[in-house]
């Protein structure tokens, strides 16, 4: 076990007591100094940070070292571990488009990807021609992330859009693939969504306001200043985020605004005279849908009229309004329609079932379908479709615990799949090491919770081995049971590995996500605990030695297992932790706020959300007993859950808890939602969390 008799004293945030009432509560804050007034500028430039908030957060960094200094050996030997199961001269299987193939790759030692693009049909590389390299350009950015690359159509111009704050403010640039050379079009504040015009003379773009919000879509012609762009589309409700997309014929413009239960779409037809901007379908409170070319016109997925795991409905080219809308797939409670691409003659789609998923092929031609197969228990499927739009092949990722990520080649009209890439282990790797299990958890309600373990198959089911358990729970995210470099490190020193396919992710179909939000989220809470509840009562595990970990929204999961069955978990990783809810949902001027009130409800308007909110919080419910091992991570410039989420759970923490055990914050000061941004040091923040766990269960070798 762990030893803090040679710890340092733990840094001790100063108090200073606000106070606001909503409903006729009074809610009291004793680290809300923590949050800077001029946040949103320290986003853009962190030296702006007030010194004394910084002083705390560097208090906490050095505190958190020492702390972990016997790890020291561990966290190395974990890095390396990890990093020898990467290839580092990786490549992307080319995808063509028109005259090229376009790829990314890595070289040795490189943090950063390399974009490329060769001649169609050369099987070599001697026609590669670098398109953007990552390492040069990263080269004097303590963060780097490139977000996106849009080539035009006529695939002279590349447009490409990069943070180097980690503040997702993002900007964009041009290149000019012939020469190289950079132009002078500079675009600030983007979002990253980029579409070009099919005459690659403008390309449209996402703008974000003040609050971090895209609301905005811009055209940009080429040689003109920012300032001359046209306001296409403006988001007028600040719940809504506005995106830009085009169709894989290059034939429209797509704009698309959604909250977190409901969309609306507007297009254009770049082949009319006038440019001209036409809504399919005026939201309505909770109708989300989404369309795809396809064939001779329009699929849309929808939910309307009850179609909880959505139904395919058709349209004509013309005639997109929901009134000119036919039945093409019915709805099948629990098979949720995840995604869907379109061809000329094709239309795919990707299903889950059973928290499984699956992808059905729709030949247009002669109107038959088939579903492709796979036979182990637990996977993890990924449509990259194609690039291009009269094609008869598509590009699917399969991937289950044990077997890493294979790539294939899938002729729609034949049928046949190739496998042209498997994920390569360098450090080495067997499939038959391992065993990977499907149960189910009952919950609290009766209800039963997936669970997908893995484990090497010398760990003994005898009740002795520790337990790693990882969940998300939100959003209607499903967690898709993949393979994972990183648990590999777990599973060969004995530990059992486990995701929990909770409630309130889509993993058993869109209902299930409905059964874990607003008046039932804590269903989410329970699942989790229910699902390591049934693998120590099955005597799989020690259910003394159980670490959890959840990030964002699953970082909330983490403060509030935390808070109602603390005696249950050993360690808990928080990861830039969602857990000041009802401050962040008060505050109506952060980023995400008034999107985020149809996923958890407006405590601001409404005062059942507001009770509902304060009886699951995480902040807001620590109390006065013993707590797990604790480590908070967060990014100082992180937009989506803003650093003084994870200080201030961990001053409460520390200050409230009965026990003499770990509380810790690691603060990263130059990067934000993500963590760093190199795919090597990224694996740093990885060994260090995983030795925290492993260090607290006790086991060091």
């Amino acid at each position: 076990m762990f030893d803090l008799s040679n710890a340092p004293t733990p840094p001790l945030a100063r108090k200073s007591t606000s106070r606001e009432s909503h409903h006729g509560y009074t809610r009291t804050d004793e680290y809300g100094w923590m949050r800077v007034d001029n946040w949103m500028e320290v986003m853009a430039d962190p030296s702006l940070l007030d010194p004394s908030v910084k002083a705390h957060l560097d208090a906490e960094n050095d505190y958190t070292k020492a702390v972990l200094s016997p790890t020291a050996d561990l966290q190395e030997r974990l890095f390396a571990e990890i990093k020898g199961r990467i290839k580092e001269d990786d490549a992307s299987t080319p995808s063509k488009d028109g005259a090229f193939a376009y790829y990314v790759r890595y070289r040795i030692g490189g943090q950063y990807a390399i974009v490329c693009r060769k001649d169609r049909d050369d099987t070599t590389d001697d026609s590669e021609q670098i398109l953007f390299d990552g390492d040069a350009e990263a080269e004097g950015h303590d963060y780097f992330r490139l977000a996106a690359t849009s080539v035009s159509d006529d695939h002279r111009m590349m447009a490409w859009a990069v943070d180097t704050k980690g503040s997702e403010f993002f900007t964009i640039r041009v290149r000019d693939l012939a020469t190289g050379a950079e132009t002078d079009d500079l675009i600030e504040r983007s979002a990253a969504a980029i579409a070009w015009a099919p005459d690659g003379q403008s390309f449209f773009y996402s703008w974000q306001d003040d609050n971090h919000r895209p609301c905005r879509i811009y055209q940009h012609f080429l040689g003109r200043p920012q300032s001359l762009d046209a306001l296409i589309y403006e988001e007028m409700d600040p719940g809504f985020f506005a995106s830009v997309g085009s169709t894989l014929d290059d034939r429209f413009l797509v704009i698309t605004a959604n909250d977190h239960q409901t969309s609306e779409t507007w297009i254009a037809d770049f082949t009319q005279p006038a440019f001209e901007l036409k809504c399919v379908a005026p939201r309505e409170v909770g109708h989300e849908y989404d369309l795809e070319r396809a064939g001779e016109g329009w699929f849309i997925r929808t939910n309307q009229n009850g179609a909880v795991d959505f139904q395919i409905m058709r349209a004509d080219l013309g005639q997109e309004e929901r009134a000119h809308w036919q039945p093409w797939q019915e709805h099948v409670p629990g098979r949720l329609i995840k995604g869907m691409d379109g061809y000329k003659d094709f239309f795919t789609l990707i299903q889950s079932e059973n928290a499984l998923p699956s992808i059905v092929i729709h030949n247009l031609r002669d109107g038959t379908s088939h579903t492709i197969a796979f036979d182990e228990q637990a996977y993890a499927l990924g449509i990259t479709g194609s690039e291009e739009w009269d094609t008869s092949e598509t590009r699917f990722s399969y991937e289950s615990p044990t077997t890493p990520g294979q790539v294939f080649d899938y002729n729609m009209t034949t049928r046949e799949r190739a496998l042209i890439k498997t994920q390569e282990i360098p450090s080495g790797h067997s499939v038959e090491d391992y065993v990977v299990r499907r149960i189910m958890a009952p919950s609290h309600d009766g209800a039963q919770v997936p669970v997908t373990v893995m484990h090497h198959r010398d760990t003994p089911l005898d009740g002795t081995a520790p337990l790693y358990l990882y969940a998300y729970g939100s959003y209607g995210m499903s967690m898709p049971a993949s393979f994972s470099i990183k648990r590999l490190s777990l599973a060969d020193r004995g530990m059992i590995t486990a995701t929990a396919h909770i409630r309130g992710g889509a993993d058993m179909g869109y209902g299930w996500y409905l059964d874990g939000k607003m008046e039932r989220k804590t269903n989410t809470f329970h699942d989790f605990i229910a699902a390591r509840d049934a693998l120590v009562e099955r005597g799989w595990v020690d259910g003394a030695r159980v670490g959890a970990e959840g990030g964002s929204a699953g970082g909330m999961l983490m403060g509030a297992i935390a808070n109602m069955a603390p005696e249950k978990f050993a360690s808990i990783i928080g990861a830039v932790p969602f857990v000041d809810v009802l401050a962040t949902m008060l505050d109506e001027t952060l980023p995400l706020t008034p999107p985020e009130w149809p996923e958890w409800g407006n405590p601001l308007a409404h005062k059942e959300a507001y009770e509902r909110l304060a009886g699951y919080s995480p902040i807001d419910n620590v109390e006065a007993k013993a707590y797990p091992a604790i480590l908070a991570t967060g990014g100082l410039t992180d937009p989506r859950v803003t650093y003084w989420e994870p200080a201030k759970w961990v001053a409460t923490l520390r200050e409230r808890r009965t026990d003499d055990g770990l509380t810790l914050l690691h603060m990263n000061m130059g990067a934000g939602h993500g963590g760093a941004s190199g795919r090597f040091d990224s694996l740093r923040e990885d060994a260090r969390e995983w030795a925290f766990m492993l260090w607290v269960l006790g086991i060091t070798e």
